[in-house]
């Protein structure tokens, strides 16, 4: 894995969604199309941000997928993640091709029809975070490393759920769904390419256990260390716990 750590929130922002661009652009060159998971969250601002206004990228020959969407809650609901990317992808590029996680509708139906179209042709870049907790996608500690089908449905942790709080997603902690539907570990991992973008002090110690810790499902972020061509995404807050904050390969 590859790590870079950028000073500010912005700058990280930039300099991953100028990776991002080099492989969109790359694999549309080798064959007139790219396949790409996107993550969510307030920690994806100022990426897809610096991402969208990109000129050089044909949205028109992109293929998108997103990690998780919260069970039962409507798309007019400002923490929806299909309003998320709607209004931060969709509608900034013109992306036609999507497939959106429904959460009101019925999860196994979801699950499979969604889970066909992701496993049809493989991935070419997933664009991940990681949760206060360690998450990867909503696959709260203790993950679930093994299990192979592509999309499966969670419980939400304490941890994750007081996290979307203080991110002022939802009013209380009440408010926020126990439950999601989630892209496996397994399913991730599959991707040819992972770039996860980790900003804020919030998450260094994530960070710091996912990065320098075991590699186990207490700390589901650890997994991505496995991965042959991951890079992670650091400012200099969520890097501030690392021993060593150099730009480096682990």
């Amino acid at each position: 894995m590859q790590i870079h750590v950028m000073p500010t929130k912005n700058a990280l922002g930039k300099a991953a969604a100028q990776h991002a661009s080099e492989v969109l652009r790359r694999a549309i060159a080798a064959k007139g199309k790219v396949r790409i998971i996107a993550a969510t969250g307030a920690s994806q601002f100022e990426f897809l941000e610096a991402l969208t206004q990109d000129p050089g990228i044909d949205w028109s020959r992109v293929e998108l997928f997103h990690l998780d969407e919260y069970i039962g809650l409507p798309i007019e609901h400002p923490a929806s993640f299909r309003k998320y990317l709607t209004e931060r992808v969709i509608n900034q590029t013109g992306l036609t091709h999507y497939h959106f996680l429904d959460g009101e509708d019925n999860s196994q139906k979801v699950i499979s029809t969604v889970g066909r179209e992701l496993t049809s042709a493989p991935v070419d870049v997933a664009f991940v975070g990681i949760g206060e907790n360690g998450h990867l996608a909503f696959n709260d500690p203790p993950a679930n490393f093994d299990v192979e089908e592509p999309y499966i449905v969670v419980d939400l942790d304490e941890a994750c759920r007081r996290q979307q709080v203080e991110e002022g997603w939802f009013p209380s902690f009440a408010d926020v769904p126990r439950r999601a539907i989630s892209m496996s570990v397994k399913q991730i991992l599959k991707a040819k390419e992972i770039i996860a973008i980790v900003p804020g002090r919030r998450k260094s110690v994530a960070v710091r256990t996912c990065l320098e810790g075991e590699i186990n499902p207490l700390a589901p972020a650890s997994i991505l260390r496995t991965h042959s061509n991951a890079t992670i995404y650091l400012d200099a807050e969520s890097a501030s716990l690392l021993r060593d904050t150099a730009t480096r390969a682990v």
